[in-house]
């Protein structure tokens, strides 16, 4: 198998060695890391690696504008995408050959160190399609699906993973569970990087309902079932956020200002799906996608001649 595997990375060096160390021993046809504009050592550190084969640096604080310059640098037929805080576990490799065997994109099981791996994927009815959820940061793809689909979208800080999933739906290109295709989490945090390196230490309910609400408004219209499930969201959010002011976790002020951030993403989301709809109107429904631009790249590293 011909396989690329790609790893974006922010600020995370000592996450990111252990990540190499696991695909090193995995043995893949090449490994890229992509990094954003860290400022712990990162490039030099994949610039001393003999098995980081290519180094594209970004100047994006975004996973997504990441997952597209790997795919623009990948050669291999199939391209992998594990996320820096992840080691893919032993048999990860053949794993990924079996679960293309069966369809174009295959996806695993991500688990913390002290648990048992999830025994199926996350599913979906939607608008008239069936959703299979896969982990962003393990998951393979044959590379003619990502043409396709125009690679991930670009306008989408975060979701990036359940949005092409949605779109492969429209697609009707089912996502194969491997469950033999595990990877590990050491870290105890999942929160954003981008998040992180801008001092935040939870979610930004902005981002998140922003995310939400483009990517079903994106692919499915403005609808009834579309604003049930941002509702369904928000309540349901806001009743944690509410126990947890009950309990002495939080704060009124702070209840209320993710209320607003709420609001704000949930219109900013309804806004610019709506804009992106029209934008692309082919079943692929990426306009800020792989093609839209060829600058993504500050500096390229590369070792294979």
């Amino acid at each position: 198998m011909d396989l690329s595997v790609v790893v974006p990375t922010l600020n995370s060096r000592d996450q990111l060695a252990s990540c190499l160390d696991a695909l090193a021993a995995a043995e893949p046809t090449e490994c890229l890391v992509v990094n954003g504009p860290s400022a712990d050592g990162t490039s030099g550190m994949c610039r001393d690696r003999d098995d980081v084969d290519v180094l594209v640096e970004i100047d994006a604080r975004n996973v997504n504008v990441a997952r597209n310059a790997g795919i623009r640098y990948a050669r291999g037929e199939t391209v992998a995408f594990i996320s820096h805080d992840l080691t893919v576990d032993d048999g990860w490799t053949d794993a990924v050959e079996a679960g293309l065997a069966t369809g174009a994109v295959a996806t695993g099981p991500v688990r913390a160190s002290d648990e048992q791996a999830a025994d199926g994927p996350e599913s979906r009815s939607i608008g008239g399609r069936s959703v299979t959820y896969l982990a962003g940061g393990n998951v393979a793809f044959a590379r003619d699906v990502l043409a396709e689909l125009d690679g991930f979208d670009e306008s989408l800080d975060v979701g990036g993973a359940r949005d092409i999933a949605h779109r492969l739906a429209g697609i009707d290109e089912p996502v194969s569970w491997e469950p033999s295709m595990t990877t590990t989490r050491h870290s105890d945090t999942a929160v954003q990087p981008s998040v992180l390196a801008d001092g935040g230490d939870g979610p930004n309910w902005q981002w998140r309902y922003r995310s939400l609400t483009y990517r079903l408004v994106k692919n499915y219209g403005v609808r009834p079932t579309v604003a049930y499930r941002v509702a369904r969201h928000a309540v349901a959010d806001g009743v944690d956020a509410a126990r947890d002011v009950l309990r002495g976790d939080g704060t009124p002020s702070r209840w209320a200002g993710n209320g607003r951030d709420v609001l704000a993403g949930t219109l900013d989301g309804l806004a610019s799906g709506s804009r992106a709809r029209f934008g692309d109107r082919s079943p692929r429904r990426n306009p800020s996608g792989l093609s839209a631009r060829a600058d993504r790249a500050v500096a390229v590293y590369d070792r294979r001649g």
